[in-house]
């Protein structure tokens, strides 16, 4: 019991910990966190079942191939394909599905979005995988925490970066050319599979383990490198369409030294009195992406999005007109 209750709070923790690290660096347009909630709890249970399910399916026929084509070496060779070639493309797979899905969602803004839900995922089924490492192999106090370091500051991270990976790919393609989704969407699987085969592969050697971990710091380093310039990108974006707003008359120009930016838009002194800042900053934050996704979308969604830019112009309107009828009524 005491080994089963160290394990759900060394699995649980960290992971929990990364969840919120990753929603509080969605700086512009933050999703509920119940909807980061929802991809970590598929990630933790049903991308765990339906990878267990899907590995079992998939290393049958692989197995069979191995024993024809290895003959007496087969064993070493079933044992190494199960990690290195159906773990990545199943595990990536189950993870990846509900990531599609959710892609489809008007909440699915583009690809910081999609690299935030993807993390949300991979960490949910890493939290799970911990758990089930910790009990079954940790059965001397040493190796628990070994594995406890090494799946939490590794392993489960190679899972969160994997799958944001897919998700930023999926979100960057949902305002392209269809042309343009059947490029980048595989493309991302094929990033996520190859990081998944590319820990595993080198953690199966003990001479290629320390290159593995190398590997996969800098990988980190680098996805968090092109999170941050989509971040800035996206500022650029609401920077220009509320500029277009500024034009109309809609907002005040001299909010536009406010609003994009992070590091200004909730200090005091700014926002008109009577109106309030935190609904107007994400009101108007809304609004610059909607009008973008509007302009990069077909069809009914593109319908659909008009609707929701005149929605969004009409609050802000109705919050300054609210603002100005407390100050007369006030004089």
């Amino acid at each position: 019991m005491f080994l089963a209750f160290a394990s759900l709070i060394a699995a649980f923790v960290p992971m929990f910990t990364y969840l919120l690290i990753i929603w509080f660096l969605d700086r512009y347009e933050r999703e509920p966190f119940w909807l980061l909630l929802l991809n970590f709890f598929w990630g933790a249970t049903g991308a765990i079942i339906l990878g267990i399910i899907g590995s079992i399916i998939f290393q049958i026929p692989l197995n069979e191939v191995l024993r024809l084509v290895s003959g007496s070496r087969s064993g070493d060779l079933i044992n190494l394909s199960g990690a290195v070639i159906t773990a990545p493309l199943v595990e990536e797979s189950t993870k990846g599905i509900f990531l599609v899905m959710m892609s489809f969602s008007k909440r699915f803004d583009g690809g910081v979005d999609g690299a935030v839900l993807g993390g949300a995922v991979g960490l949910g089924f890493g939290m799970t995988e911990n758990f089930m490492y910790f009990l079954t192999y940790g059965t001397t106090p040493a190796a628990w925490l070994m594995l406890v370091i090494i799946r939490t500051f590794f392993s489960a991270v190679m899972h969160c970066l994997a799958t944001t990976t897919f998700g930023a790919f999926l979100g960057y393609a949902k305002f392209k050319p269809f042309i343009f989704k059947l490029i980048l969407i595989p493309l991302g699987f094929f990033l996520a599979v190859f990081l998944h085969f590319s820990w595993n592969l080198s953690v199966s050697f003990e001479d290629s383990t320390l290159f593995g971990f190398v590997f996969l710091v800098l990988y980190m380093f680098i996805t968090f490198a092109i999170f941050q310039i989509s971040l800035y990108f996206e500022g650029k974006t609401i920077f220009k369409e509320l500029q277009d707003e500024a034009n109309l008359g809609l907002i005040p120009a001299e909010h536009l030294n406010y609003i994009p930016f992070v590091s200004r838009r909730f200090r005091y002194g700014w926002c008109p009195a009577g109106v309030d800042q935190k609904a107007y900053v994400k009101t108007a934050t809304m609004l610059a992406l909607r009008k973008n996704q509007f302009r990069n979308s077909t069809g009914n969604l593109k319908k659909s999005y008009f609707h929701d830019v005149e929605k969004l112009r009409y609050q802000i309107r109705l919050m300054f007109h609210n603002a100005n009828q407390m100050y007369y009524n006030n004089i």
